[in-house]
């Protein structure tokens, strides 16, 4: 199959005007393929040559203005127009289609809990040729019409409104000028719950089988999906472009969301089966958030060309989480009385959860700029792998960071100016900085170039002189004290900051070393090499980016540092603690922390911390990073038992029930981090932990996981589980079990599955692969270290990018931090055959396994 490049979509688009797609999808011909007929009318403005990608399972039959054409001349995915001539021509195809079982194209999925079948499409960058002939390119905008030929007792969704036409059929209302990877179709049994807002119908859909847990947060997620778009329609001068808002919770979905206006698809685990935190809902309400503002950012103006991604992503990123904090809700939710904001801290969320995402990839071989040069995108293979920590969480930084410079006045200003010049057309990052322009006086062109155009993370280090004599400050404050702050950069950005001091809290209870604001105030760095100077004595805390209005890695003076190490818990704002906590996290990364250190710091302040996505973020990357991969094994047992001890000791701390979030995210991972089996057997054979929670099926699937990492279960047990969880989570759990066994039969039978078999959908595989690497079972795993290169090369060229994707990130031995490990993935780079989704993968993993080699060596080394 042929990829396009960038050149050749600038030459069909200069050629060609698309006028109209005019589409029809039967889905009753068997549970393989599935018929497509297109018929798509356009302009050539001059006589030339081109082509149309479409990758059938059969090409019945093509032909052009009424003239048969040779079904065999399809060449791959694309079928040559040769010697077109000037004026209008209507194409029309029609081809069997295969359904796919990775998510890509027209994915189909039948649920084992009650054997319905459920289809819906992702058409993203080019797979919109699994299911239709197409002009595939962002630039060739069109208006789609679509009929669909369904089961009966099945409903359709589409871009706009579907309606029935009796004995399976229906009609999709045409859609106003679109790109053709936002095209969506959704049919099946959907349990659909509808309203309407705004004029316009509203609805959230499932499968059958999840109809309660939507329904019991039905009234949550219409609440918040109308709050938003009354809160954009307040942003946002252009009224919201399409004739209705469908969002469908769909099976074995790759992304998180994907934004096809009218009809966002949503991964079905956002409707909740078992317990969820409050943070867990704050993501939820933060992805509804990011897929709307698509609509304006992405759907309404579209991107030109694949390297102006971040146009859409990091624009999507930023506005859903500072909309999100913006919004309020007519009822009360997670204890919010009605008429505030539910998700007041979502930016707490994006520095744990997300920025971290941002600062790893950017210090990776494969970092790139937010707005990479033209020519480093030259195709769509290519264009797919920025969809990364750059394009989402580097550039909402850079945006938030652009909008703490510029003011947000200005900024949605020229946002709307943007919106109002190029709708339902194309736009370029060229076209994006002169609207921001215009709006403001300040150098938005100079801004641009320092942050989209450049790579890394710019470290911003604090330098304290020591106090000296001063006169008292006009307000009388000072005592005759001064202390001189300077801050170096190392790196070519500039950063308009706060800084935060902070003093010891005297006489104040609730945990150790308390702290107390004293002062914030804004820097610009660089600023002209001149020392802050500020009245009174040395604070006890300085902390640069107080806030996290910006992107850079920070580094605190050493007293400050001490005082973190003290009474990090005691900082009172959970943002300022998000930037210090990643601060530590960067510290570990860089071999300049202890990895003992951060767990005994997690150790001593989580029992006091009071925001969640911090307890989550923090554990998380104490048990997969600190613990699991960056500890040497001699230190092992001592880090493990300091997991296993915190998380008991916030267990015993919420045993009175006041905080179900922190207590649901201590088991969860105290059961991740258990060496023993009995307490977890205990919990399993009672169905509860001690004190609650009562046992969901996900965390039963957890603890019986868990146990079979530890050989403490079997196949019978695990027989058991699934035949009373029969659902497809139940599915994923039991694969994820099988290949968690203890046994060299497992193991073999778990490879098999991945790199042989090739019938496991998305989901399943990657449940597999999750299951197979344990740490402690290295003695089963180490003769498949060096088969995975081979083995994932050959399975990526057979199946494809989105099982390369999974196979790269999942199924990687990240376990063997050992040299010879890495010297066997990098030599298989140099196979010719990598595809490039997985060769980026393997590039980012080799060098999280170098990274963590380094600070176990700078560990050894300081033994």
């Amino acid at each position: 199959m042929s990829v396009l490049t960038r050149d050749e979509a600038q030459t069909r688009a200069q050629i060609l005007d698309v006028e109209r797609y005019t589409i029809a999808l039967d889905l009753t011909t068997g549970e393989e393929t599935f018929d497509s007929r297109t018929a798509i009318r356009f302009t050539a403005r001059a006589a030339g040559d081109t082509f149309v990608e479409v990758k059938p399972a059969t090409l019945r039959s093509i032909s052009l203005d009424g003239q048969p054409l040779d079904p065999a001349l399809l060449d791959g995915n694309r079928y040559p127009l040769t010697a077109l001539a000037a004026g209008p021509h209507e194409l029309h195809i029609d081809a069997a289609m295969r359904y796919s079982r990775t998510g890509e194209g027209m994915h189909r999925f039948t649920d084992p809990t009650d054997g319905e079948t459920y289809v819906y499409t992702q058409l993203f960058m080019e797979d919109v040729q699994r299911v239709f002939a197409a002009f595939d390119q962002p630039d060739l905008k069109s208006v789609f019409s679509i009929d669909v030929t369904a089961p009966e007792g099945w409903t359709v969704l589409g871009n706009g409104v579907a309606e029935h036409a009796g004995e399976g059929r229906w009609t999709i209302a045409a859609t106003p000028l679109v790109s053709t990877y936002l095209v969506a179709v959704a049919a099946g049994p959907w349990h659909s719950v509808t309203t309407e807002h705004a004029g316009l119908p509203f609805g959230i859909h499932c499968r059958r089988s999840l109809a309660p847990y939507l329904d019991a947060d039905a009234d949550e997620i219409l609440d918040i999906t109308r709050a938003l778009y009354d809160r954009y329609h307040e942003k946002f001068d252009e009224p919201y472009p399409f004739d209705s808002y469908d969002q469908a919770f769909v099976p074995e979905f790759n992304a998180g969301a994907m934004e096809n206006p009218g009809l966002v698809t949503f991964r079905d685990e956002f409707v909740y089966r078992s317990a969820v935190t409050d943070t867990e809902r704050q993501t939820r309400a933060m992805v509804i958030a990011h897929e709307m503002a698509h609509m304006w950012f992405g759907d309404l103006v579209t991107l030109t060309w694949w390297d102006d991604i971040w146009l859409n992503e990091s624009f999507a990123e930023y506005m859903g989480y500072q909309t999100l904090t913006e919004v309020t809700l007519p009822r009360a939710l997670n204890s919010v009385s009605a008429g505030e904001s539910p998700f007041p801290d979502t930016w707490v969320d994006f520095g744990v959860a997300r920025k971290g995402w941002g600062y790893d990839a950017d210090q990776r071989p494969s970092t790139h700029p937010v707005a990479p040069d033209p020519d480093a995108v030259p195709d769509t293979a290519s264009a797919l792998l920025n969809f990364d920590g750059i394009s989402y969480a580097k550039g909402a930084s850079a945006l938030r960071q652009l909008v703490a410079w510029l003011g947000e006045k200005d900024f949605l200003a020229g946002i709307n100016t943007h919106f109002a010049r190029h709708k339902f057309a194309n736009a370029t990052l060229a076209d994006f900085i002169d609207n921001l322009a215009s709006a403001t006086d300040r150098d938005v062109h100079a801004w641009a170039e320092q942050w989209l155009r450049t790579t890394g993370v710019d470290t911003l280090t604090a330098e304290i002189a020591a106090p000296e004599p001063a006169a008292p400050a006009p307000n009388g404050n000072g005592n005759g004290q001064s202390w001189a702050l300077a801050v170096t950069r190392d790196g070519s950005r500039p950063h308009r900051i706060t800084v935060g001091t902070y003093d010891h809290a005297l006489g104040v209870q609730g945990g150790p070393g308390r702290l107390a604001l004293r002062d914030r105030f804004e820097l610009d760095v660089p600023g002209d090499g001149t020392p802050t100077i500020r009245p009174g004595r040395r604070p006890a805390l300085v902390v640069l980016n107080d806030g996290d209005l910006t992107y850079a890695k920070v580094r605190l003076d050493t007293a400050s540092w001490d005082t973190v190490l003290a009474g990090l818990s005691g900082i009172p704002d959970a943002l300022t603690r998000a930037v210090v906590w990643n601060t530590a996290r960067d510290m570990v990364r860089d071999a300049e922390l202890p990895p003992a250190t951060y767990l005994a710091a997690a150790r001593t302040h989580l029992p006091h911390e009071t925001d969640l996505a911090l307890v989550q973020g923090v554990l998380s990357f104490a048990a997969g990073q600190v613990v699991d991969r960056y500890t040497i094994p001699e230190d092992l047992p001592a880090a493990r038992a300091t997991l296993t001890d915190l998380c008991r000791d916030l267990i015993r701390r919420t045993e009175d029930g006041s905080r179900p979030g922190l207590r649901l995210i201590a088991v969860r991972h105290f059961i991740d981090a258990a060496t023993q089996p009995d307490t977890l057997r205990t919990w399993l054979d009672e169905g509860t932990v001690h004190g609650g929670p009562e046992l969901d099926p996900e965390l039963r699937w957890r603890i019986l996981t868990r146990l079979a990492v530890l050989g403490a279960t079997d196949e019978a047990a695990i027989a058991t589980a699934l035949a009373a969880d029969p659902s497809a989570t139940g599915r994923e759990g039991a694969a994820r079990c099988r290949a968690a066994l203890p046994t060299a039969e497992a193991k073999a039978a778990a490879w098999d599955a991945l790199f042989t078999d090739d019938t496991l959908s998305n989901y399943l595989f990657t449940a597999t692969a999750q299951g197979f690497w344990q740490p402690g079972q290295e003695e089963l795993t180490d003769d498949y270290v060096a088969r995975f290169y081979p083995d994932a090369i050959a399975l990526a060229a057979r199946r494809g990018p989105a099982i390369a994707e999974a196979a790269g990130r999942y199924a990687f031995p990240a376990y063997a931090v050992d040299p010879m490990s890495l010297g066997t993935g990098t030599r298989a780079l140099e196979d010719p055959d990598l595809i490039p989704a997985l060769r980026r993968k393997l590039v980012d993993q080799l060098d999280d396994l170098r990274r963590a080699l380094a600070v176990r060596s700078a560990v050894a080394l300081a033994d």
